[in-house]
């Protein structure tokens, strides 16, 4: 045991993508703030950033249906593509500032430029993508988004999936070419080994087990794996950024914001290319519809990746179910959760989402060639040999009370606060990383409220656009857009063999 708590300023749990982004955006505004991290696996980016573990799409609802809603009159619901797009910009302007700072001396590393797509299959959704070309052109953060109908079109942008197509079927496919694939388990990664170069204190191997709140912030009681010795910590500020782990801590703090807040995990699978050859003959990110009654963690989208250097493919998502909120996490994970704070909006959640239910398990039971079957509506000549089955990460979808009800299943990323600012949490899913900026900016408004104004000129100067809507400042989007283009090294356009 050790004897007396170790004092900090900040404790950051779990050594992602999310924890690296605030832990430098700290580090730029109060370089005298001491920070220790604490993470239970022996190395950075290792759960829900790995690169194996998520699609690696850079999410600005370029491609992504699910973010484009057709409301009861037809008209096409564009506001959740916005803010998710505005959110990627601020992400883009901070990553293009530390390029320039030199912390990520090779963009090219953790971003590349790919095209973004969407692909529908018959005349209801086309027509559907159609207008949805239509609302979102009228819109400048969506500028260059073209659509083709005309199959000898579709067969320049994506042969792969036009040769061998023979289904009487309407077809149609928008493109724009600013898309990304960002390698979120690289950048996480470089972003830990400045921060370590900056004096923060990074712990692999210890496992955060209980928090307890003490005058003038939290005491956070760790295992250090190696040597199985206990250590007790203390911060004003303390950060829960653990993935599918943040929930279980966030309910060891006692907040009444932890209160009547549940989580359900979904697994996932991807079919990765294991053919050079068929893997060149692909360049985009093709997101296409979900199924009727499917839920939206399942649209399927075949994508180009940068992954170590090597072009790959993938496809995916197939969704499954496993109890635990972590990869690396316990079968117990999920019955651990359940408390008698939550056991009703847990319940709520499981009455209201029997369909989720029944696709989890017949997700489950499919079979290689049934999986195989999915990705030859993309690719129909695929041939089973070229392709192996890769373990993604768990997602933990949070359920909680909302307006629309008890027991809500969400389905985006959010933010659980104290009232007094000395602890927050992460939770959820898409589009996750895509967003770790803006989400870290809300961090800090939420968490820091004194030291903020103070910030602002800084923050302005990382992030130009910050506190700016730029969808109402069409020429600003234009100037910072080139700008970060041309910082991140996404002009270099990659020809389709």
């Amino acid at each position: 045991m050790s004897s007396m708590p170790k004092q900090t300023d900040v404790i950051l749990i779990g050594a992602g993508v999310m924890s690296a982004t605030l832990g430098v955006l700290l580090k730029e505004l109060a370089p005298d703030m001491t920070i220790k991290v604490f993470e239970k696996l022996p190395s950075a980016g290792e759960e829900s950033s790995n690169e194996w573990n998520n699609a690696g799409t850079g999410h600005a609802a370029l491609c992504e249906l699910n973010y484009t809603t057709e409301n009861a009159d037809g008209t096409i619901d564009i506001s959740k593509a916005v803010k998710v797009n505005e959110q990627f910009q601020l992400s883009r302007q901070f990553w293009s500032h530390l390029v320039k700072e030199n912390v990520l001396p090779n963009p090219e590393e953790f971003i590349m430029p790919i095209p973004h797509m969407s692909m529908v299959e018959g005349a209801e959704n086309v027509e559907f993508l159609k207008k949805r070309l239509e609302a979102l052109s009228a819109n400048p953060l969506f500028k260059g988004m073209e659509f083709s109908d005309d199959p000898e079109q579709l067969k320049q942008w994506i042969p792969l999936i036009m040769e061998g197509r023979t289904s009487p079927e309407p077809i149609a496919a928008t493109k724009i070419d600013s898309g990304t694939d960002v390698n979120f388990g690289a950048l996480t990664r470089i972003l830990f080994t400045h921060l370590a170069g900056q004096g923060v204190e990074i712990n692999y191997g210890h496992g955060v087990e209980d928090l307890k709140r003490v005058d003038g912030g939290w005491e956070v009681k760790v295992k250090n794996e190696q040597d199985n010795r206990i250590e007790h910590h203390t911060a004003k500020f303390l950060f829960i950024g653990g993935g599918g782990g943040s929930l279980p801590l966030l309910q060891k703090t006692g907040i009444p914001e932890s209160k009547q807040i549940g989580g359900f995990p979904v697994s996932g699978l991807f079919l990765v290319c294991k053919n050079p050859d068929i893997a060149e003959r692909h360049h985009a990110k093709v997101y296409g519809k979900a199924k009727v009654g499917a839920p939206p963690m399942s649209v399927p989208h075949l994508d180009t990746r940068y992954i170590d250097g090597q072009k790959s493919l993938l496809f995916g998502p197939f969704a499954g179910f496993s109890p635990k909120f972590l990869k690396t996490g316990s079968n117990l994970d999920l019955l651990a959760s359940v408390k008698p704070n939550n056991v009703l909006t847990m319940l709520a959640a499981g009455a209201k989402e029997m369909g989720l239910t029944k696709y989890l398990i017949e997700q489950v039971l499919l079979s290689t060639e049934q999986r195989m079957n999915e990705l030859r509506e993309f690719i129909p000549n695929a041939k089973t040999e070229d392709w192996d089955v890769v373990v993604a990460g768990q997602r933990v979808q949070v359920i909680k009370d909302t307006p629309q009800g008890k027991g809500t299943l969400q389905f985006g990323t959010e933010v659980v606060s104290a009232a007094d600012g000395s602890v927050a949490a992460l939770l959820g899913a898409s589009p996750g990383a895509s967003t770790a900026v803006p989400v870290m900016l809300e961090v800090l408004e939420k968490c820091f409220p004194n030291q903020i104004d103070g910030w602002t000129a800084k923050i302005k100067e990382m992030i130009p656009s910050y506190g700016t809507s730029l969808v109402a400042h069409p020429d600003l989007f234009d100037e910072i857009h080139a700008e970060t283009t041309e910082t991140l090294k996404l002009t270099a356009a990659q020809p389709i063999h």
